[in-house]
């Protein structure tokens, strides 16, 4: 009799263990956080002039005023700058942004810092300029070279585009 209700209790112990384990979590949960960040970028001055130029000359930014550079302030994250060119316009016609002077044809260039030393030739494409940390700003400087003949004697708007995107 004792063995049988030693087998019993066995058996019952047996089924709890195995019932138990039935019973476990058919699912699990994890929480996670995020704050979202804004990509930005302000640029200033947003314009200025390089004033009256004859053809086929050079002048820098620095040159035209803009003894600081150029400043590219980005928002509260890391930020990956790029930069481009494009066609220079007028009332009555246009320059092409071009990697050497020519007939209604022109040349504009960046590089670092207020007064460059030296300067990579802008084109209609996106090229890194700086990636710059969250909150900071990056300095840089424009040069324009005229064309070396132009259909048209009247003011051109120049302009130059920065792009940012996350840095990560």
């Amino acid at each position: 009799m004792k063995s049988l209700i030693a087998s019993i209790l066995i058996l019952g112990l047996v089924g709890m263990v195995v019932g138990a384990a039935v019973k476990a979590a058919t699912e699990g949960s994890v929480t996670a956080t995020v704050t979202p960040g804004v990509v930005s970028v302000i640029v200033s001055p947003n314009s200025f002039d390089y004033g009256y130029m004859t053809l086929n000359t050079s002048k820098t930014s620095h040159e035209a005023g803009q003894t600081s550079g150029i400043t590219a302030t980005v928002g509260g994250v890391n930020t990956d700058l790029e930069i481009k060119g494009a066609d220079a316009t007028s009332s009555s016609g246009s320059w092409t942004l071009v990697g050497t002077p020519g007939s209604d044809e022109y040349v504009h260039e960046f590089g670092e810092g207020a007064d460059p030393s030296s300067y990579t030739t802008l084109t209609t494409t996106y090229v890194d300029l700086a990636s710059v940390s969250a909150s900071g700003s990056y300095v840089f400087g424009l040069r324009i070279t005229t064309p070396t003949s132009s259909t048209y004697t009247e003011e051109y708007s120049v302009p130059t585009i920065v792009l940012a995107s996350w840095g990560g």
